[in-house]
Parts: C-alpha cells; sequence; structure tokens
C-alpha cells in the first residue's frame, strides 16, 4: 500500500470519529436544550437533573402542615433555596437552584406570602413560588359550630395574623354589623334579652381559601358574602310569606342543625317546632340548654350532655335567656350556624301535626315522633 492511500484511509477514521463525537454531543444537547441557556450550562443543569431525579421528586418530609414562607422583594434562586432549606422545606438548595435555572423559572419567583408544605416537591415548591397571587389559607367551619368554636379554629392556624379573640371582637356581641346586612337579615338593634346582637348563626360554614394577611373584618365580610351568596333571595320571600323574619329562621334553623343528625329529618323536626311557635307553646329545645351551659361544665366542649335536672336549672347563667324550657317564644338569636339545609327545611318544612319527638331506640340517631294526642305516648316512651 503506498503512501497516499494510507493517508486516506486515516483521513477516513479521522473524518468518522469527529461524526460519530460530533453525533453523539448533538444528541445530548438535542436531549439537553432549555432556550436562554448556553448549550454546555443546559447539558450541566440537565445531566444534573437526571442523575438527582429521585431527590427532586421525593418531598423534604411528611408533615401536611402548612407552613408560611416569604420570598423578599430582590431574593435571588439562591437565598431562597438557602430559606427554603432552613426551613426544612426542601433537603437540597443546590438541586433546587438546577431546577429553577434550567427551568427558566428562577426569573419567575415572584416576592410575596407563600403557604408550603414539607409533603411537596422540589418542582412543586418551585411553580408554586412563581405566582403569589394564588397563595391562600385553607380555613373551614362547620354546621353547627358556635362563633366560640370558630374563635378557636383561629387560634389552632397559625398563618392567621389574628387571634380568635380578635375575630369574636369583631363578630359578637356589640360587634360592627354591616348595616345593609343588618338590616336584610333583620337583626335587631337590641335582643330580647337586652344585650347587644351578633353574627351568631349568620356567619356561613364551609370551606375557605383567605388571602394573606386578611384581617378579621375582611374574615367575617367573607362569611357574610358566602351566606348571601346561598340564602338566596327567593329563601327571603319563602320567609316572608310564612310570617318569619330571616332572623327568625336562622334562629330557629340553628336548633334543627342540632337536632337533626340526619338532615333528611330536618324538615320534620322544623315542623315540629313551627308547630310550636306558632300555637304557641314552650320549644323545649334542648340544644338551648346546652348553648345556656356552654363550657361551664366541661371545659372541653360547648355542647354538654345535659340531664334533666338542667332543664330549669340554669340560674345565674349568662346565656339563661336561651333556655327555652325556662322562656317562651323563640331564644333571643341563633345558637349556632345552620348550614343551608336546616335554613331550607325552616322555610320549607314538612306538613305535619307533630309537636313531640324523641330519640328512636334504634343506634342510628333518628327520631320517633308524635301528635298532640300522643303526648302521653311521648312522656312516657323507653327504648326496652
Amino acid at each position: 500500500m503506498n503512501g497516499t492511500a494510507v493517508r486516506a484511509i486515516l483521513l477516513a477514521l479521522v473524518l468518522g470519529c469527529m461524526l460519530v463525537t460530533c453525533t453523539a454531543a448533538g444528541g445530548l444537547y438535542l436531549w439537553a436544550r432549555q432556550e436562554g441557556l448556553n448549550p454546555v450550562k443546559a447539558i450541566q443543569l440537565r445531566v444534573s437533573l437526571a442523575r438527582n431525579d429521585d431527590a427532586l421528586n421525593t418531598p423534604a418530609g411528611s408533615d401536611p402542615t402548612m407552613r408560611r414562607f416569604t420570598v423578599s422583594s430582590g431574593d435571588s434562586a439562591s437565598i431562597i433555596a438557602a430559606n427554603l432549606l432552613a426551613d426544612g422545606l426542601i433537603t437540597d438548595s443546590a438541586l433546587f437552584v438546577d431546577y429553577v435555572v434550567y427551568h427558566r423559572l428562577d426569573a419567575e419567583l415572584e416576592a410575596g406570602t407563600y403557604f408550603l408544605q414539607q409533603t411537596q416537591t422540589i418542582p412543586q415548591i418551585a411553580r408554586a413560588l412563581t405566582d403569589a397571587a394564588s397563595a391562600t389559607i385553607p380555613f373551614r367551619t362547620l354546621e353547627g359550630w358556635r362563633l366560640e368554636e370558630i374563635a378557636q379554629v383561629i387560634d389552632s392556624n397559625p398563618l392567621l395574623d389574628f387571634s380568635g379573640a380578635d375575630f369574636m371582637a369583631v363578630v359578637g356581641p356589640g360587634g360592627a354589623i354591616p348595616e345593609e346586612f343588618k338590616a336584610r337579615a333583620g337583626i335587631p338593634d337590641v335582643l330580647s334579652n337586652g344585650r347587644e346582637p351578633s353574627l351568631e348563626g349568620f356567619l356561613y360554614p364551609g370551606t375557605y381559601q383567605l388571602k394573606p394577611g386578611i384581617t378579621p373584618e375582611e374574615l367575617r365580610d367573607e362569611m357574610l358574602a358566602a351566606f348571601d351568596a346561598h340564602v338566596t333571595q327567593e329563601f327571603y320571600d319563602e320567609a316572608a310569606a310564612q310570617g318569619l323574619t330571616m332572623y327568625q329562621v336562622v334562629t330557629l334553623a340553628s336548633i334543627v342543625q342540632k337536632e337533626a343528625v340526619d338532615l333528611d329529618e330536618a324538615p320534620v323536626i322544623a315542623s315540629v317546632y313551627l308547630n310550636r311557635f306558632r300555637l304557641p307553646m314552650r320549644l323545649d329545645a334542648d340544644p338551648t340548654v346546652q348553648y345556656a351551659l356552654g363550657n361551664t361544665r366541661d371545659a372541653g366542649t360547648w355542647w354538654p350532655s345535659i340531664t334533666q335536672a338542667d332543664y330549669y336549672g340554669l340560674d345565674g347563667l349568662p346565656n339563661q335567656s336561651y333556655s327555652t324550657y325556662l322562656n317562651e317564644g323563640l331564644p333571643p338569636g341563633p345558637i349556632a350556624a345552620p348550614g343551608l339545609p336546616a335554613i331550607r327545611a325552616v322555610i320549607q318544612p314538612a306538613e305535619t301535626q307533630y309537636y313531640y319527638f324523641r330519640r328512636g331506640c334504634e343506634d342510628d340517631n333518628r327520631h320517633v315522633f308524635f301528635t298532640l294526642d300522643q303526648q302521653a305516648d311521648h312522656a312516657n316512651f323507653t327504648c326496652n
């Protein structure tokens, strides 16, 4: 083989190797490329993310508690990563920076207050930190809760900037009730027991997503707006057709809410109380006695178990005027926040001749109902 042939073979080999290398490098770049990053940086970051995929998608912990996290104006991705690490929300700050830089999120991280969880992964946290407007505080109240129970939930929520006492000062007796809402609902200036009214019963129970920094007044307004959204003008019209104000409806519905464990019984239970109210006769509603007792008997509950002696033994208690065993007619106001089914049950009650009911003998929380003629049966009702 002459020298010219050898040189040709060597040149072909060199060119072949260069072609293989370029093809491999090109494939690597296609795999790693990210618009806005130089090719070498993109490859480095993509390799890092691929190598640490498990860590990238493994949460820092198992605690689902929401934690307040603040991004200040001017914070870099590195500063944010260090703060996340210090708060126990991630386990690798460098990996967080690699992720946000590679995915071009570093320029989208927004200053603001966020609520994050240990159970979120780095990608989830990174993307959450690009939208401060979507950060919310989850807040939930239940049907049948009284104001004090809402205050307790506020005290147990570290994400809120005010206390249950702060909230009670706004919504409790003497608190500022928005005049338009007060007039529409028929809330009196002074209650029948001579006290100032509160918003008991009108703070609509449900799940709320609250904005960071919300004030007690703003929370009150959100809950009243939810009441207005659910209790439409049709409800007011039907209440008026029965000769009832919304204040009376909500007061009676709050009792029905506490009595009706199974809400399909609510219209029948409502009919019993409406029949008594219109006769008239005392309502004799056990929940009103519980409301009067409050947590004076057991600090661990606002709805204590009661005995026969409690029906007429509330002397000296501040809320004894709410007992419908001691006082005729409706109590001075609602005793809890009723849900929509209980409110609807009062506005659209079943048509019955029932005036009494007792808890049934089956372990299903249902009731047995009695007419006026069956008063003796009601009084002597026992379970064998």
